[in-house]
């Protein structure tokens, strides 16, 4: 079976939508012009051109296309002629969707050719406040007729989040940690190779709460990382390279617990979202996530430790205009009043660019670089 691939072009002027293959153009020509030599004249091409043309379609579709015989006029064999009825049923049946296509796509490219419009592609760990903030910028431009803002989003662990920014994948990455988290930790070990104080620059964004989900009315009366061992508790956890797995680890580490410990440790999730659904549908008893995600699904929520929710981006991306267009709109008070109305979760020296010793405390550049020159 042959498949079907769909190509289109740019261009200034204001044809009608068309998805159509260059062969059907051909085939119509030689069809209605009775030869090949008079079709490539219609067309505006050399008869060697289009004859080449035929027989590389025949080739590529294991059928002859046109008929030619010393004498008589070129026709379409059988197979080309259902060619051409089945591109005139798709182009009836179509048009309206095909239409549709191309104002979207049209769209979508307007930013391109927008100069005050700006594209910032971020990757990083799921955030209700990250999906909130895509919307707000769009209703904001909307609104004030300002240029459009708008977040690429990628959803991926805190750590492939800020790997992808090292790689070059995005401009901004978001990841989030504990709060008083301090030297020879986890989350030390996790993020500190990853972030270069002078090359990296860390913006504020929020503070969030990560917490037990758990069933309407706990039935578990599950209240801590303790109970969940001692009772057995069934528990859905976060991948590796998620920074819910890093938080989960250390906070395990706190309570003297080991993964062997937490039943279900290497049942894995993809999202906040995708626990919460597995607590709703009887598949887990609890799981650490956000309380927006419980929320959601109906879920109570016991809340465990506070959170930091960072955006990263390299110092040099810092003067670019997209960049300076999400700082601004982060520090406006529409924006914060925002986020304090997700469930968990309130705006933090939101838009700031901030020192990463002051955010991230086992960061000391200077102890550092100490260490450095004492080691060569």
């Amino acid at each position: 079976m042959h498949r079907l691939q769909l190509h289109y072009t740019l261009s200034r002027d204001s044809s009608p939508a068309l998805v159509r293959n260059p062969l059907i153009d051909l085939l119509q020509a030689v069809s209605t012009q009775g030869s090949i030599s008079a079709g490539a004249r219609a067309l505006g091409l050399s008869y060697r051109h289009v004859w080449g043309e035929l027989k590389r379609w025949e080739n590529e579709l294991g059928n002859e296309l046109v008929v030619w015989e010393k004498g008589q006029s070129a026709r379409l064999t059988e197979f080309g002629a259902k060619l051409m009825w089945a591109e005139r049923q798709a182009q009836a049946r179509l048009a309206p969707q095909i239409e549709a296509l191309r104002a979207e796509l049209e769209r979508s490219f307007a930013v391109a050719f927008d100069d005050s419009a700006h594209v910032v592609t971020l990757y990083a760990s799921h955030d209700a406040a990250l999906s909130a903030l895509r919307e707000h910028a769009l209703l904001r431009a909307h609104g004030q007729g300002q240029g459009q803002l708008h977040l690429d989003i990628r959803s991926t662990g805190s750590v492939d989040a800020i790997r992808a920014l090292n790689e070059g994948r995005c401009v901004m990455a978001g990841f989030h940690t504990l709060q008083g988290t301090g030297p020879d930790t986890l989350t030390e070990r996790t993020y500190k190779p990853l972030l270069q104080p002078g090359q990296h620059k860390i913006i504020g964004f929020a503070q969030r709460t990560q917490g037990l989900m758990v069933a309407k009315g706990n039935p578990l009366g599950l209240s801590s990382l303790p109970d969940i061992a001692t009772r057995h508790a069934r528990f859905a956890n976060r991948a590796l390279g998620t920074g819910t797995r890093v938080v989960l680890d250390e906070l395990l580490n706190q309570a003297g617990l080991a993964a062997k410990d937490i039943e279900g440790y290497e049942h894995t999730e993809p999202s906040h979202a995708a626990v919460a659904h597995a607590v709703a549908a009887g598949q887990a008893d609890a799981g650490l996530g956000i309380n927006a995600a419980a929320h959601h699904a109906g879920l109570d929520f016991v809340p465990l430790a506070q959170e930091r929710y960072h955006l990263v981006c390299l110092k040099s991306a810092l003067a670019q205009p997209a960049i300076q267009a999400l700082l601004q709109l982060l520090k406006t008070p529409a924006w914060q009043d925002e986020v304090a109305r997700i469930p968990g979760y309130s705006a933090l020296q939101s838009g700031e660019v901030l020192s990463m010793r002051q955010v991230l405390p086992w960061w000391n550049y200077r102890q550092e670089k100490t260490h450095a020159m004492g080691t060569r």
